[in-house]
Order: C-alpha cells, then sequence, then structure tokens
C-alpha cells in the first residue's frame, strides 16, 4: 500500500473506487461510521476520550513519550494522547475515510500539533511497519479483530514497541457460540443492502432497548448513553460498528495474555469482561 502523508488540514476524499472494492470485499467500511461521528465530537467526547487514556497511564504516564496509534478510527485517542502530553504522536489506519476522519479531528482540535502526524498504511503491510520503527507506546483499540489476520497483526504490534516500552491493546473476547453466532449476524450485513437492511431493523432497536435496561437496572440515567459514553464514543456509532464491524475476531483473555509473553512482553494491568460480549484490555510492558 503506498503512504498517504497528511499535510494539510483538509482531510481528502476518499475515492469511490476504495468504497466500491470494500463493499464488494465485504468489509465493513469503518471509516464511514467514524466520519459520521467525527462531524459531532465536542468537549465532552475529548475529555471522556483523555479520561480513558489517562486510567492507563495515570499521573502523567505519557507526558514526553511517543504514542503510535495504529488503526487510529476517528482519531480521537491520537488527540487525547495529544493532549495529555505525547512528544510525538502517529496515527495510521487502513481505511481513508478514517485518515479522513482523523485529519479533520486534527484540523479542528489540535491544528498546530506539529508533533502529530497522520498516515495511510495497515497493520499487515511489514514494510510499512519496519519504516515506522520503535515507539513508548503502541495503541491499537478494537482494530486487529477487524483485519482478517489479528493473530499476525498482534505480532506486527509487538515488534513495534521499543524497550521498556508498553502496547495497549482490545481484543474482542470469546464468549464461545454467542461470538459465533455475532461472526453470522455481522457477516450477514456486509453481504449487501438486504443483508444491511435486516440487521440494522432488527438490530438497533434490540440494542437501544438492552441499553435502556442495562442502565436502569444500575440506577443511572438512558440519556447519559446518548452522548459521550466511556472512550468518547456515542450510542449510534458504537452499535452500528458492532453491527457491521466485519472481518470479526476474537479471542480469550489468557490466550492473547500466553501469546504477548511468548513475544517477551509482561501484562502490567487489564479490564476484561468476564463472560460478557465486548471487548478485553491489556496493557503490556517490554
Amino acid at each position: 500500500m503506498g503512504l498517504l502523508r497528511i499535510k494539510t488540514m483538509e482531510p481528502t476524499r476518499p475515492s469511490q473506487d476504495w468504497m466500491t472494492q470494500a463493499e464488494e470485499d465485504g468489509r465493513f467500511r469503518f471509516g464511514w461510521n467514524w466520519r459520521r461521528f467525527v462531524e459531532k465530537v465536542g468537549v465532552e467526547h475529548i475529555r471522556k476520550a483523555e479520561d480513558a487514556l489517562a486510567w492507563w497511564f495515570p499521573g502523567g504516564g505519557l507526558a514526553g513519550r511517543s504514542f503510535l496509534d495504529a488503526g487510529s478510527g476517528s482519531g480521537l485517542s491520537s488527540l487525547a494522547a495529544v493532549r495529555l502530553g505525547a512528544a510525538r504522536v502517529h496515527s495510521f489506519d487502513f481505511d481513508p475515510e478514517s485518515v479522513a476522519s482523523t485529519s479533520a479531528l486534527r484540523a479542528r482540535f489540535s491544528p498546530d500539533a506539529s508533533g502529530w502526524t497522520i498516515e495511510q498504511g495497515s497493520l499487515l503491510d511489514e514494510a510499512y511497519l519496519r519504516s515506522l520503527g520503535q515507539w513508548d507506546v503502541v495503541y491499537s483499540w478494537g482494530v486487529v479483530h477487524h483485519t482478517g489476520a489479528m493473530w499476525g497483526a498482534l505480532d506486527r504490534l509487538s515488534g513495534l514497541v521499543s524497550e521498556n516500552g508498553k502496547v495497549l491493546v482490545a481484543v474482542y473476547n470469546d464468549q464461545g457460540l454467542p461470538s459465533r453466532l455475532w461472526w453470522r449476524v455481522k457477516r450477514l450485513y456486509n453481504s449487501g443492502y438486504l443483508g444491511r437492511v435486516v440487521v440494522l431493523a432488527l438490530g438497533l432497536p434490540g440494542l437501544a432497548v438492552g441499553g435502556v435496561f442495562h442502565d436502569l437496572a444500575r440506577g443511572r440515567s438512558p440519556v447519559v448513553r446518548y452522548r459521550a459514553q466511556e472512550r468518547g464514543m456515542t450510542a449510534l456509532t458504537d452499535w452500528i460498528d458492532w453491527l457491521g464491524g466485519y472481518p470479526f475476531e476474537f479471542a480469550k483473555p489468557d490466550a492473547v495474555t500466553r501469546f504477548f509473553g511468548e513475544r517477551g512482553l509482561q501484562l502490567e494491568r487489564d479490564r476484561t469482561v468476564g463472560n460478557k460480549l465486548g471487548c478485553n484490555e491489556f496493557l503490556f510492558r517490554k
């Protein structure tokens, strides 16, 4: 894949050829979802994203560090890293619409961040990754399981971490049969227009109702869900991402921990979801 280094503040519009090819390959257009989200990002979303990142790196743990956002999506986590004092931030994504989203977010909220670069690139492109060198912090939240080659992507992530550096990664939880049924739902969503309509028509109301009951059972107002969530996401963006996010892979926590351990990275902190739906999060140190 050729490299596209963003030099201007105005995001480029992805070509229609790429959009068509993504749909023909049965691949969810994550960047399309992010572009819609970025238009609505405000101060509360950014604050939530900063809080989420600071939880993993407390006490100014990102200050003066280099930060690689592997699969930047909307760019919100990259922006949070900049605001938390990272000295150098590099964002890359396979999806040109995500690259455009990250660039648009930078233009709105951090146009003078000279240490923040944005580029198109893939976690599966070994030559590209070698060109990046190693980083103090490698961040890849909810990305590797959408590459179509999850374990290979995790292996490449481990090679991007400098000595004594850290990698923060989130991977979909393996729930057994439910995960395999969700694979079929996502596959149906990306099978064509009719499949997308069916999944959205059935899935969005189900997720909305489930979210309301979940909040009420915990004494929370369901209204909050429709504003900025943890990591700055919004409910609708999250739901569409979940229903359509394909390719889709998953792993049990001990498998991820063992995999990184074999590559010289030790678990420093984690946050897992048990037997529930969602992502297990891991912070490893090299």
